[in-house]
């Protein structure tokens, strides 16, 4: 039995992955995913806490009719829903716009660095 433990294979793509986080794309890319998320995070849960306010300090306005047996504390209850399905929408799209371009270009990049260039050949001879 012995204490030694064995080297690192190598310890190249453990430096590939700190150069890339220390990219400045990297930090572009957490800058706009948390310009999102932070805020629409925020928002919702406010959102959510004047519900739950609502319905615990004010039961009268809670319990005014809208429509027949349809009170406010059910409409903000499917707002709730809706909101929810809403941000993910906007994520999506916001994601699609501004978030995974960047990524697939780091991606890139990434996996660019860990294939082996292949020699260029002229083109149009020897085929």
């Amino acid at each position: 039995m012995t204490t030694d433990t064995p080297a690192p294979a190598t310890s190249v793509p453990e430096e590939r992955y700190l150069a890339v986080q220390q990219s400045e794309d990297f930090a572009k890319l957490r800058k706009t995913l948390r310009g999102f998320i932070f805020p629409m995070t925020v928002a919702f849960f406010l959102w959510y806490a004047l519900y739950v306010i609502l319905s615990a300090y004010a039961r009268g306005f809670m319990d005014t009719k809208v429509v027949g047996h349809i009170n406010v504390a059910l409409v903000f209850g499917l707002l709730q829903f809706v909101s929810t399905f809403l941000i993910a929408w906007l994520y999506s799209r916001f994601a699609a716009r501004q978030v995974d371009p960047l990524a697939d270009k780091i991606a890139a990049e990434l996996t660019e660095k860990e294939r082996p260039r292949e020699p260029h050949l002229p083109r149009g001879r020897g085929r």
